[in-house]
């Protein structure tokens, strides 16, 4: 049996953590911190991926940012030092949608994220405007039912980010 290193358990859970702080910020910087440079993130079928490299999942979140005003919440997450899984919420709020699911986690010797599997908790269906598990009391556990309100600083670093990336 491997005993849980405390420390190890921390820094994946950090690196989780910041991973949501870059989709949020929109920021190449911050994937770079916590992404590696070859991580892969999986997707349910028809849902798009796998996307390979840092800069695809890169392009890919800050593109439904620019584009649907994309955020993110971490709403539950379970680490034991050797593997991580955390829940989230995916809000689109400019066409009035989210999505729920669950990742795993795997990270390199260097302690950077190298794969993302990701689980939708419905299949994904454009038409609701809320993907959710069937019958589920959300609003009763507390899970966020609105968009995040992110402070200032990142909202001003999301915003400067988005227009350096948007076509010139």
């Amino acid at each position: 049996m491997t005993v849980p290193d405390p420390d190890r358990r921390d820094r994946m859970i950090a690196a989780v953590r910041a991973y949501f702080d870059a989709c949020n910020a929109a920021s190449r910087e911050r994937f770079a911190t916590v992404l590696s440079d070859d991580c892969v993130h999986w997707f349910p079928p028809e849902a798009g991926g796998p996307y390979r490299g840092r800069d695809a999942i890169a392009d890919l979140w800050i593109g439904f940012v620019r584009a649907k005003g994309s955020c993110w919440t971490i709403d539950r997450l379970v680490c034991d030092g050797q593997e991580i899984c955390v829940e989230w919420t995916h809000f689109k709020p400019e066409v009035a949608e989210r999505i729920r699911g669950s990742e795993w986690y795997t990270f390199g010797a260097d302690g950077k994220i190298d794969g993302i599997w990701a689980h939708y908790a419905s299949p994904r269906d454009p038409g609701r405007p809320a993907n959710e598990l069937e019958g589920f009391d959300y609003a009763g556990l507390a899970y966020p039912l609105d968009p995040p309100e992110l402070d200032a600083d990142l909202l001003t670093e999301r915003a400067r980010n988005v227009a350096a990336e948007s076509p010139a």
